[in-house]
């Protein structure tokens, strides 16, 4: 393992397992197999969980990052339970381009402070297919009012703990105070949109 792959990776799990955690949880909790993550940068949790994850990031350190193959199966090695032999690729790119990969066909689509990835990347997901999206630079209010996703729970963080829930989902994404809620508006914004109930994250499901 090149010294550069495992100080980035070191620098991303600065909270030891926490990515970990949050992905056990989602897993517990959809139908996945096949995951894109756009705006990854090297955080490379999702397979110590999942089979199959394309990661996509326009930073040259990602690129670098998982030039390193052999490194970064080090790493995904050093976490026993995960699956017996991981595929990953790569994409060195912006997630708002025509990224060349079939419509359809990943089972989850991962979206953490990396923007409005649900506009552009949608098209890639299943229908039946999950989003996960934090809140954070508005994309979670962007699929709560995308006709093509139903939010189908939360995921809560207490203590370093995950846990996902689908109790009283329509006590959630409910504004603070009026607010117009509109693509543009929101995209124009960069941040989320001040909800009544703060869960961690949301999952979404994709149906149509």
């Amino acid at each position: 393992m090149r010294s550069t792959t495992a100080d980035l990776w070191a620098k991303q799990d600065q909270h030891a397992g926490d990515r970990w955690r949050l992905f056990a949880a989602v897993a517990d909790a959809v139908d996945a197999g096949t995951v894109l993550y756009p705006g990854s940068y090297v955080d490379i949790a999702p397979s110590f969980v999942w089979p199959a994850v394309t990661y996509l990031d326009v930073d040259r350190r990602a690129a670098s990052f998982f030039d390193d193959c052999e490194g970064v199966r080090e790493i995904i090695a050093m976490h026993p339970g995960g699956p017996a032999d991981p595929q990953l690729a790569f994409i060195n790119g912006d997630y708002t381009a025509d990224l060349s990969l079939p419509d359809a066909a990943f089972d989850l689509l991962v979206s953490l402070y990396a923007g409005p990835v649900s506009r552009y990347c949608t098209r890639y997901l299943r229908i039946g297919g999950s989003l996960l999206v934090h809140p954070s630079h508005g994309d979670a209010a962007l699929a709560s009012i995308d006709e093509r996703y139903e939010l189908a729970g939360v995921v809560r963080s207490r203590s370093g703990t995950y846990t996902v829930s689908t109790d009283d989902l329509g006590t959630y994404l409910i504004p603070k105070s009026p607010v117009e809620m509109t693509v543009d508006v929101i995209e124009a914004a960069g941040r989320g949109v001040a909800y009544t109930k703060s869960p961690f994250a949301y999952v979404f499901r994709r149906t149509r």
